[in-house]
């Protein structure tokens, strides 16, 4: 098993695929865009289905995510998403993504294997996004959440950050959209993960100021705690439901306690927090000649020394040098 000095056990693992993206929102990197690996740096695709081999059969890995930047830019990515689900035991697989490109990716990810997708959307209106984004892709996301559902990816999930005085106004529009579509919303607090350094906690909407928001137009009604688990969401029924609706308060309402991630980087990279500032290197070790039982521990040494917690209001706190791109959510 992959077990904390906390007793924590990582089965939920995080797989950037890339650091590259094809929209540039303002909470995660400036508009000219980042400095990407070079392609030397990455792992291949072969060298990824290897690593998740090792997590999924030696160390107790049961739900794959792979994220980025945004992995649909992958160009293997469907191969990797079948080799994944046919590992025995088979995980769950699914996927982040900006939801470009997923119209005409969704049934061969499906096919492939895929069990269901989180889309990005933070806003439905076009001159919005294009401020937020820095490209007018709106209706490419909107046509790949729609193509997702169609490929029976479900529940198709979407997350959202709201940033102050740009869509923080979008709450209930979003979550109507959702209800009507059945999409389960999730809204993400904003993070110390841009790479500009720019967050300051006093810009951020907070997980209070959401529900308070959304209570002022639909009834919302806790669900069963003992259902969230690890789950970072916590989840709220819509008029008595069935529907919910979802709020991840990572910073103001922190769930390091009950963790289970860990991450890999498009460079090979174990990371066993998303504010974890150092990192342990897979890709070397097995280019080096390592064999699965070297990595395997290589891998449990790494998540072994993870803290307890993100540290966020620690007055040391200190931002990761890697944006979110850079690091996979």
């Amino acid at each position: 098993m992959l077990q904390d000095s906390f007793g924590r056990v990582a089965t939920d693992l995080r797989v950037s695929l890339t650091d590259r993206c094809n929209l540039r929102c303002s909470y995660c990197m400036p508009p000219e865009g980042l400095e990407w690996l070079p392609k030397p740096e990455l792992l291949t695709a072969d060298e990824i289905v290897r690593l998740v081999t090792i997590g999924v059969e030696r160390l107790g890995i049961t739900e794959v995510r792979y994220t980025g930047g945004e992995p649909l830019l992958r160009r293997e990515l469907v191969d990797i998403v079948t080799r994944t689900t046919e590992l025995g035991p088979a995980p769950q697989v699914s996927l982040t993504t900006n939801g470009i490109g997923l119209g005409r990716m969704a049934a061969s990810l499906a096919a492939a294997g895929l069990h269901r997708v989180n889309v990005s959307l933070d806003t439905l209106d076009r001159e919005t996004f294009k401020k937020l984004a820095h490209r007018d892709r709106l209706t490419d996301v909107l046509e790949g959440l729609e193509a997702a559902d169609t490929a029976g990816l479900r529940p198709v999930k979407v997350n959202t950050v709201l940033m102050r005085g740009i869509n923080d106004h979008e709450a209930v529009p979003l979550l109507r959209y959702c209800l009507e579509r059945g999409y389960e919303l999730r809204f993400i607090e904003q993070m110390p993960l841009d790479a500009q350094h720019g967050w300051r906690r006093e810009n951020m909407i907070t997980a209070d100021e959401i529900l308070a928001t959304l209570k002022a137009d639909f009834d919302l009604a806790d669900a069963d705690s003992a259902e969230r688990g690890s789950a970072p969401a916590e989840l709220f029924l819509v008029e008595g439901g069935p529907a919910r609706v979802g709020v991840i308060g990572s910073v103001t309402r922190p769930f390091c306690g009950a963790c289970d991630r860990v991450r890999l980087t498009a460079d090979g990279q174990i990371r066993n927090c998303l504010f974890a500032t150092d990192e342990s290197d897979l890709r070397a070790a097995m280019r080096a000649g390592a064999d699965d039982d070297e990595i395997a521990e290589r891998w449990r040494s790494a998540v072994r020394i993870k803290k307890a917690g993100h540290g966020i209001d620690d007055p040391t706190f200190l931002q990761p040098s890697r944006p979110m791109s850079a690091i996979g959510g």
